[in-house]
């Protein structure tokens, strides 16, 4: 509640200061006797300030209508509303820049003019960092994937954390944050969990044919391993999937299939199998024989 009533009071403060810049531009309050000699830096700078406010304003006001539609608490952000503040930074930045070179007197078509060369290699310097802005709002926008969204892109999966102008940032499994690059984002295969309700978790490994029984008894076990979960899992979706028979080993998949999608206790479940896959090796294997000493 203190959040809301926080952004509140910034909006009308920024509604205030824009009506008084407003004012002060319409009825020329801002003149010559209170600016001096820099009367010119003044009304470009009164010019910025009420172009920034003005596109701050905005895009609170469709930030807000936004969150409305959608029923977005305060305090969250979804793609369209970081893609929404991205395009205002950009545009704020570029104002400033304007404003900066108006301090002189530039004339920008002459500038641009003169300057096109200049622009031109500046661009095919950065063009990878425009690509990635490019990238990074058309993710934003493309409503594909969106923040909280768990994914696999390449050999990475997790959770979609924040969108920002470069990089996609996910939370693994491990809890290490990694950072993906909007352009190898934007143009990689991407498996969104999520979006298409996966609900079938598969838990891969392998095991030395000699360590294992029978399948139906490994079966039989790893699903007596989670048997606190049962709650969680859809009946008789439980099965033990060979892979690949190689000479000496078994590749293995164990599925289940939850009845709603839940990461956190997915992981639990998956730390716990791996744990029994484990201990049902060395009872099984039992312990290392010592070798004997030649007599």
């Amino acid at each position: 509640m203190q959040t809301k009533q926080l952004k509140t009071f910034l909006f009308l403060l920024k509604v205030a200061a824009l009506s008084l810049l407003l004012l002060a531009r319409h009825y020329e309050l801002c003149t010559w006797a209170w600016f001096g000699p820099y009367q010119h830096q003044a009304d470009i700078t009164i010019g910025f300030l009420i172009f920034a406010l003005t596109a701050s304003v905005l895009v609170s006001v469709l930030v807000g209508l936004y969150r409305r539609r959608e029923k977005i608490p305060a305090g969250k952000a979804n793609n369209v509303i970081i893609g929404l503040n991205n395009i205002y930074y950009i545009i704020l930045v570029g104002a400033a820049l304007m404003t900066i070179l108006g301090f002189w007197g530039i004339d920008f078509k002459t500038l641009f003019t003169t300057l096109s060369i200049v622009a031109a290699a500046i661009a095919i310097i950065s063009k990878d960092y425009i690509a990635e802005i490019i990238s990074g709002i058309i993710i934003s926008f493309s409503g594909e994937v969106v923040i909280d969204d768990y994914i696999r892109i390449g050999e990475q999966k997790g959770k979609i954390i924040d969108i920002n102008f470069t990089k996609v940032a996910l939370l693994n499994e491990d809890d290490d944050v990694i950072f993906i690059p909007n352009a190898k984002f934007f143009s990689s295969e991407i498996v969104n969990y999520t979006r298409r309700e996966i609900k079938k978790v598969s838990i891969e490994f392998e095991l030395m044919i000699q360590a294992i029984k029978t399948i139906e008894e490994l079966e039989a076990d790893l699903i007596h391993a989670i048997s606190d979960y049962e709650g969680h899992i859809e009946e008789g979706s439980y099965n033990l999937k060979i892979v690949e028979i190689r000479k000496d080993s078994l590749s293995l998949k164990f599925q289940y299939v939850f009845q709603e999608i839940n990461r956190e206790l997915e992981r639990d479940i998956r730390r716990k199998t791996v744990r029994r896959i484990v201990n049902y090796v060395k009872k099984n294997l039992g312990p290392p024989k010592e070798s004997k000493e030649a007599v």
